[in-house]
C-alpha cells in the first residue's frame, strides 16, 4: 500500500435537499474534493438496506443497497420523474430526519418504477445478481405482513413452503419488480461514482458488518448457516463482553454464523458476499474481525452480555478460502477493543492492516492495548484514525477527558498551555506524520466540530446516523490546508 491519506464520510452525511446523502452530484463534488486536497481514499459506511433502528450495521440483505442513496435527479434526468415531484421531496432538516425520509421517497420511488420501461440493461442486472430475486420477495413479505419480521411470519411463510413461495411470486411480483428497480438503480448510479473516483485517483474503502441482522432475507433464505433451532430461534446471539467502556456488555443480538457449515461447504455465501462487495469498493474494512478467532455467544433471551462466552470462529480457513476463489484482495482489519494474542497473531498470518485509534492512546479505562495507540508505536501495515464513526469528535473528546488525559495529550504535544481548539490540527499531524501507511481522518475532525456532529454512540439507539455536512462546509480554506499538511508528511 502506496503511503496516502483519506477522509471518512458516510453517504449519508453528503450535502442534498432530500434529507439525506445520496448518489447526488453532492458526491461528485465531494471526489473533486478530496482530489484537490490530496486525498486518496475515501472511507464510507456499509451501503445495505437499513431497517429499524437506521444503523448500517443492521440491515435487511448483506447484498442490497439502501433505497435512500437512489437520487432522485438521476431519476428526473431519465424522465421518471418531473421537477415538481421533485420539489414535493425536498426535505429541508439539517441531519436526516428517517420517519419523514420513510413518508416520502418511497411514494416517490413508486412513481419513477410506474414509468420505468424494461430493458435489456435492466434484464442482464436482474439475471447477474443471484441474490436479488429472494431479497425483492423477501421485502414485498415484509410488506404484505405491515412490515413484520420474518419469525413473526406464519410457518408457511417463515419456512418456505414451495407452494406456498411459488404462489407468492405470482401474486407479488409487482412489488418485487419495484424493489428489483431501486436496486438497479442503486448499482447503476454507485458504479457511475466509482467510476469517477478511480479517474479522480481515489480508492473507496467500504465498510462491511461481521454480522447479519436476524430479521434479513439472508437469515430466512439460509437459516442452516447460523446458529438457530428447529423454529427458527436463535440459540445464542452476538456482542461483547463488559469492559470499562460497559459495565454489562453489549448486546448486539445478531444471529451467530454456524461456522461447521461454513466450512463444510466451502464457504460459498461468504466468498459470494465479499465478490460482490469488491464490486462496489476497492477495499473492505471488515467490522469486529476478531469475531473469526473467537466469537462472543450470549445466550439468546438474556437482556446483558454478562453470561457470554468466547467460543472458536473459522480463524484463516476463511480467508484461505477467499482468496483461493478471489485472488488477493485489499482488507483492513478492524481489530479495536480487547485483543488477544491469538487474534493478533491472526492478523498478522493474514497480512491485513489494522486499525489504530488515537483518541484510545490516552484513555486510562484501558489497561490493555492503550500503547499500541500513540503514532510512536505505529508500524507501517495499519490504518491510523485520530477516531472512528463510532467515537467522539476530537474536539468534544479533549473536552470531556478528564485532567490527568488531557496533561497527558498535551504532555505528548509537547505544550502544556495549548487549548483544546489549538490542538486539532497538531493531533491531526501526530498521525499524519506516523509511519503508518494509510491515515483516515474523519470530516467532523477536519472541520472542529462538536458531538452534534457525532456519527454513533454505541449501545444507545434514537439519535444516530443523522449528522450531514452543509453546503460549503467544504470550502476552499479547509482544502488547502488539508493539502499543505499531506504534501509535508508525504501523504500526496
Amino acid at each position: 500500500m502506496k503511503r496516502s491519506s483519506g477522509i471518512l464520510l458516510p453517504v449519508l452525511s453528503l450535502p442534498s435537499v432530500y434529507g439525506i446523502g445520496c448518489f447526488s452530484e453532492e458526491a461528485y463534488r465531494f471526489i473533486d474534493f478530496l482530489k484537490s486536497s490530496g486525498q486518496h481514499k475515501w472511507q464510507i459506511l456499509p451501503l445495505g438496506h437499513t431497517g429499524y433502528g437506521d444503523s448500517p450495521y443492521q440491515t435487511f440483505s448483506a447484498f442490497a443497497g439502501n433505497p435512500y442513496f437512489v437520487d432522485p435527479d438521476g431519476l428526473l434526468k431519465d424522465s421518471l420523474l418531473t421537477k415538481a415531484e421533485c420539489r414535493e421531496a425536498i426535505i429541508v432538516d439539517k441531519d436526516v430526519n428517517y420517519e419523514k425520509l420513510y413518508q416520502v421517497r418511497y411514494p416517490l420511488l413508486k412513481k419513477a418504477w410506474g414509468r420505468f420501461k424494461k430493458n435489456e440493461d435492466y434484464a442482464e442486472f436482474c439475471r447477474s445478481q443471484t441474490w436479488l430475486d429472494d431479497y425483492a420477495l423477501f421485502m414485498a413479505l415484509k410488506d404484505k405482513f405491515g412490515g413484520k419480521p420474518w419469525y413473526e411470519w406464519e410457518n408457511k411463510y417463515r419456512f418456505k413452503d414451495k407452494d406456498v413461495m411459488k404462489n407468492c411470486r405470482d401474486e407479488l411480483e409487482e412489488q418485487m419488480d419495484f424493489y428489483k428497480f431501486i436496486q438497479y438503480y442503486f448499482f447503476k448510479q454507485w458504479s457511475a461514482i466509482k467510476k469517477y473516483a478511480e479517474f479522480s485517483d481515489v480508492e473507496i474503502i467500504g465498510d462491511i458488518p461481521i454480522y447479519t441482522a436476524l430479521d434479513s432475507v439472508d437469515v430466512w433464505i439460509h437459516p442452516e448457516l447460523f446458529q438457530l433451532d428447529e423454529n427458527g430461534v436463535p440459540k445464542a446471539v452476538a456482542g461483547c463482553p463488559p469492559d470499562g467502556f460497559s459495565a454489562d456488555g453489549q448486546l448486539w443480538g445478531n444471529p451467530l454464523y454456524d461456522w461447521e457449515k461454513h466450512c463444510e461447504n466451502g464457504f460459498r455465501w461468504w466468498i459470494s458476499r465479499l465478490e460482490h462487495c469488491f464490486r462496489l469498493y476497492d477495499i473492505v474494512r471488515i467490522d469486529h474481525f476478531r469475531g473469526f478467532d473467537e466469537y462472543y455467544s450470549i445466550p439468546y433471551g438474556d437482556n446483558n452480555a454478562l453470561r457470554g462466552q468466547w467460543k472458536k470462529g473459522p480463524r484463516k480457513a476463511l480467508f484461505d478460502a477467499v482468496e483461493q476463489a478471489l485472488g488477493k484482495k485489499s482488507f483492513i482489519a478492524e481489530d479495536l477493543g480487547f485483543m488477544t494474542e491469538s487474534v493478533k497473531e491472526l492478523v498478522r498470518d493474514c497480512g491485513f492492516p489494522n486499525m489504530k485509534v488515537l483518541e484510545f492512546a490516552f484513555d486510562s479505562r484501558d489497561t490493555g492495548s492503550r500503547e499500541e495507540h500513540f503514532p510512536h508505536n505505529y508500524g507501517k501495515n495499519c490504518v491510523a484514525y485520530t477516531g472512528t464513526h463510532d467515537n467522539q469528535t476530537l474536539l468534544s473528546w479533549l473536552e470531556s477527558i478528564n485532567d490527568d488525559e488531557l496533561k497527558s495529550v498535551k504532555a505528548y504535544l509537547c505544550d502544556e498551555s495549548i487549548c483544546n481548539e489549538k490542538m486539532l490540527r497538531p493531533l491531526i499531524a501526530l498521525i499524519m506524520r506516523s509511519s503508518a501507511e494509510l491515515c483516515i481522518i474523519p470530516a467532523q475532525d477536519w472541520l472542529g466540530l462538536d458531538d452534534s456532529s457525532r456519527m454513533n454512540t454505541p449501545s444507545t439507539s434514537g439519535s444516530n446516523w443523522k449528522w450531514r455536512l452543509s453546503e460549503g462546509m467544504l470550502d476552499e480554506k479547509l482544502c488547502s490546508e488539508i493539502k499543505k499538511m499531506t504534501e509535508i508528511f508525504g501523504r500526496c
